[in-house]
């Protein structure tokens, strides 16, 4: 009888040592399971860079300008380059005809590239945009951005107009303009509400444009807002922080700065960016709920002042920089694949 029970004790000694590291093991499986898969897909052909600046048309991505980075010669580029998702290759395209510059903003209205504003050698600040017409491989100089001359600002576009706000010009902004193609015209609209902001993350889902994210006075801003064009106004949604006495958000980690969207399938997903260090993790909203759920994280080195290509059914995020490391590699998430290697 001592026997037995010296070996029933010893037995349960046993399986409470074990049980940290069968609790440690479930959370580790926790963290791990989430979805989506990140493909790397065909390297960038041009120099590698960070603070560039992107938009999509059709199944093409367009990435222009950004900063390599060195302290000497050519620092602030001005090239252009096309990428067939179709394909999985690139395109040299007519370079930028303005000043070589990083930090810009770029976006898509009815087929059409627009690109301005940002920041260039000798903190010059810009506010010239331009058009870009793929159909003819051609830039040419619009009216300006009538705001300040800014980078780090916010752009998108929805029907026949294009949106940009926010930024830095000296201080953290939060005002907004509208582009007519059409008449070649910008009007002032409504600011956005909340937080003033660079370095925001824009994303557009059925004609609705997101904003979030982004740094205001060295703290990175939780507010989350969406743009109605139908009716003119902002709406604040809930904070991208654990603001709330609800549990939904008890694990949100969204808030950053730099970082990048994309849509896929009526969805958005954000990656990258930076809070102090550079971030990989990847969090995917849906805005039939206005919650946001954590998804496989980027596969690519952590990286910040990254660009992404979308067309609605497929994400890309390229390029981006880690400390002084520049890069010129491009991943494609498959959202509803999992990671069989992390396991």
């Amino acid at each position: 009888k001592m026997e037995n029970m010296m070996n029933r004790k010893n037995l349960i000694v046993s399986l409470l040592l074990l049980l940290p590291i069968i609790i440690i093991s479930c959370g580790d499986d926790d963290d791990e399971d989430l979805i989506g898969k990140w493909y790397r897909v065909s390297d960038f052909d041009g120099l590698a860079r960070s603070d560039a600046s992107s938009f999509t048309i059709g199944n093409k991505g367009y990435l222009t300008c950004g900063w390599t980075g060195s302290s000497s010669g050519t620092n602030r580029l001005s090239d252009l380059w096309e990428y067939d998702m179709e394909l999985d290759s690139w395109t040299q395209k007519a370079s930028f005809p303005g000043t070589a510059r990083n930090s810009g903003v770029a976006l898509t209205i009815d087929n059409k590239g627009y690109f301005g504003t940002g920041y260039g050698t000798g903190d010059i600040k810009f506010n010239d945009f331009w058009e870009y017409d793929p159909s003819a491989n051609s830039w040419k100089e619009i009216a300006p951005f009538p705001g300040s001359e800014r980078y780090g600002a916010v752009a998108f576009g929805l029907t026949g107009k294009g949106y940009v706000g926010c930024g830095y010009d000296g201080n953290y902004q939060k005002d907004f303009y509208s582009y007519t193609p059409s008449t070649n015209t910008w009007e002032q609209i409504v600011s956005i509400g909340g937080s003033k902001r660079r370095d925001a993350t824009a994303f557009v889902i059925d004609n609705i444009a997101y904003v979030c994210c982004g740094q205001n006075n060295g703290e990175y801003v939780s507010d989350f807002w969406k743009y109605d064009q139908s009716t003119g106004k902002w709406e604040q949604l809930r904070d991208i922080a654990n603001t709330s006495d609800e549990d939904y958000d008890d694990d949100y980690s969204i808030v950053r700065t730099l970082g990048v969207a994309f849509v896929i399938d009526g969805a958005a997903y954000i990656s990258c960016g930076e809070s102090g260090s550079v971030r990989s993790d990847s969090w995917k909203y849906y805005p039939s709920t206005d919650l946001w759920e954590n998804v496989a994280k980027f596969k690519g080195t952590a990286r910040t002042a990254t660009v992404s290509f979308s067309n609605g059914s497929r994400g890309y995020i390229v390029t981006g920089k880690s400390s002084t490391y520049r890069f010129d590699d491009i991943w494609e998430l498959h959202p509803y694949e999992y990671d069989e290697d992390e396991y």
